[in-house]
């Protein structure tokens, strides 16, 4: 089917409708909440969820199990009280096996800043009540978040999500990419991967987001607060680009167009995430207002213009500097300038997966101080972010200051660690000399930065080496004094305070991702005011919103 025209056939612009899709179904004998129920009855093995906000509606999707092939009408409902007796939406949509069984909504005429409660049901059957939250408009005074990536099934228990579930105060969660692994990994935990081989086909994919689906901490995170996410490479292979993947091989895995677009066909399927554009499905590049406070930017630094990343070690300075290399690709690089271009927010966000600020590893006296594999591996990470494509850089860069902007803040996944970061153009041997000799040189108006960047650790995904984060962080004081925050091991989320007058980030991590019902705690947090793009370490985390809705039941 031509997916242009399913999309419009699909009512996708109007105030309802369903996710679109456009061929197959999956097995429905699988261990992951799929199996028919023996009842009779239809389930809702994998909960609810909602994203996407904005000011008048948001995305509400579910899945449903159903007991038998064919069509199934399912009725969902929308209200301002959790016991949702404040009905302000009550339609019934149809789902097929041909989107899965899954089901997606986007009633419109809601009101801004304001929080819903909404539920779903198939005859007798219902669905657990999920929360979600518009976009405010006007003047905004205060806006919290949490934000995170990285969350691999096997590697360990979603402690994190439960804990982000649990912050009755949120705004919205940003999930920046890798929500889940293609790999058929098995662990320890008795949290295999299924199916136990890499995910290649529509039935692969679809399975592997049923099981996770079935998380009861990702279930409760995605039922409690409105999600805005992106993709990264797992959810299609390991370290993809646009026309390929370091994890693909082309004939024996298929062909790479096709595989991509079969992994973000049940993405849009799984995720709480709205079609941005049905002349391009596979956009996910968007924009969030919150009022005159924030303006959230999503970015995707993966599959939609990435020029194949560089061989390393070591990168090539003449292909590395190439200006024509792009990381964005040239459409959404002119869309992100026309953006930024014409915001009037006070903080501007970027959301995206890769590490932003530089990483000067080559400026170290002696790289080998770190030890061969470490170096090795920093060395291919350098490849595959922001480092590995300087001139796509320089030109947001360049977006910045033509606009005068002050206030910009880059959210960034991807790495399993966890950095505090001040961006600047070059922070070379001279910023580097002045930090070292007389002090910090922003207190001393010596030079001035571009933004800020901060960056989350993982949900299990694996980070640096046990023991390394005192030897990198010894490394990076030497060099790289923008870096003012790492830790390379621990596991868990940021949370994003922001008022007019300054954002700042916390570092939340659990205690231990091999323990189902782990704590947490705070680290550290840094913070920048505005008009300053300086960070400063904070003094104690901040308070959570006393007047908060109450959580779904």
């Amino acid at each position: 089917m031509d997916r242009r025209r399913f999309l419009r056939q699909s009512g996708l612009l109007t105030g309802v409708a369903l996710v679109p899709v456009f061929s197959g179904c999956g097995s429905s004998t699988d261990p992951t909440g799929r199996e028919p129920p023996t009842d009779g009855a239809a389930a809702f093995n994998h909960g609810v969820a909602s994203g996407d906000p904005l000011s008048d509606r948001v995305i509400l999707w579910t899945r449903v199990t159903p007991a038998q092939d064919g069509p199934v009408a399912v009725r969902y409902q929308v209200a301002t009280d959790p016991a949702l007796q404040a009905i302000v939406a009550d339609e019934v949509v149809m789902t097929t096996a041909e989107r899965d069984y899954t089901v997606k909504v986007d009633p419109a005429g809601l009101q801004p800043g304001t929080t819903y409660y909404y539920r779903f049901s198939v005859g007798e059957t219902r669905s657990p009540v999920g929360r979600t939250k518009t976009l405010p408009v006007g003047s905004v005074d205060r806006l919290r978040f949490a934000f995170t990536s990285c969350s691999n099934y096997p590697a360990g228990y979603f402690s994190t999500y439960r804990h982000m579930a649990a912050r009755q105060d949120l705004d919205a969660v940003f999930h920046l990419g890798d929500f889940l692994y293609e790999s058929g990994s098995s662990g320890s935990l008795d949290r295999a991967h299924f199916p136990d081989h890499e995910i290649v086909s529509l039935t692969d994919y679809r399975q592997r987001h049923a099981q996770y689906k079935t998380d009861p901490d990702l279930q409760a995170l995605q039922r409690q607060h409105p999600m805005i996410c992106v993709w990264d490479d797992h959810e299609s292979t390991n370290d993809s680009w646009s026309d390929g993947a370091q994890n693909h091989t082309e004939g024996d895995e298929g062909v790479w167009l096709e595989r991509k677009a079969t992994a973000i066909q049940a993405y849009f399927e799984w995720m709480p995430i709205r079609v941005v554009d049905p002349n391009d499905d596979q956009r996910i590049w968007r924009q969030f207002t919150f009022g005159d406070l924030v303006d959230l930017l999503m970015l995707d630094t993966r599959l939609y213009g990435r020029d194949e990343q560089l061989p390393t070690p070591p990168l090539n300075s003449q292909d590395l500097n190439d200006p024509s290399r792009q990381l964005l690709g040239g459409v959404q690089e002119a869309w992100l300038a026309g953006r930024l271009a014409t915001t009037s927010a006070r903080w501007k966000i970027l959301g995206q997966q890769v590490m932003f600020g530089q990483l000067r590893l080559a400026s170290l006296p002696d790289l080998s101080v770190l030890g061969l594999t470490l170096a090795e591996e920093l060395l291919a990470l350098n490849a595959d972010q922001w480092d590995g494509y300087p001139a796509a850089r320089d030109r947001v860069f360049n977006m910045i200051e033509a606009n005068g902007l002050d206030d910009v803040i880059v959210l960034t996944g991807d790495i399993h660690s966890s950095w505090g970061m001040e961006l600047y153009r070059d922070p070379g041997d001279l910023l580097t000399l002045l930090d070292n000799i007389v002090g910090d040189p922003v207190d001393l108006g010596l030079i001035k930065g571009l933004g800020v960047e901060f960056v989350t650790p993982s949900v299990t995904s694996s980070g640096f080496p046990a023991g390394t984060t005192p030897l990198l962080q010894a490394a990076f004081n030497l060099v790289d004094p923008h870096i003012k925050y790492f830790e390379g091991e621990q596991h868990g989320y940021v949370l994003l305070d922001m008022t007019h007058e300054r954002t700042q980030g916390e570092w939340w991590y659990v205690d231990s991702i091999t323990d189902p019902a782990s704590g947490e705690y705070y680290a550290t947090g840094l913070f920048t005011r505005s008009g300053e793009n300086h960070l400063r370490r904070a003094e104690a985390p901040t308070e959570a919103r006393p007047d908060a809705p109450v959580l779904a039941p």
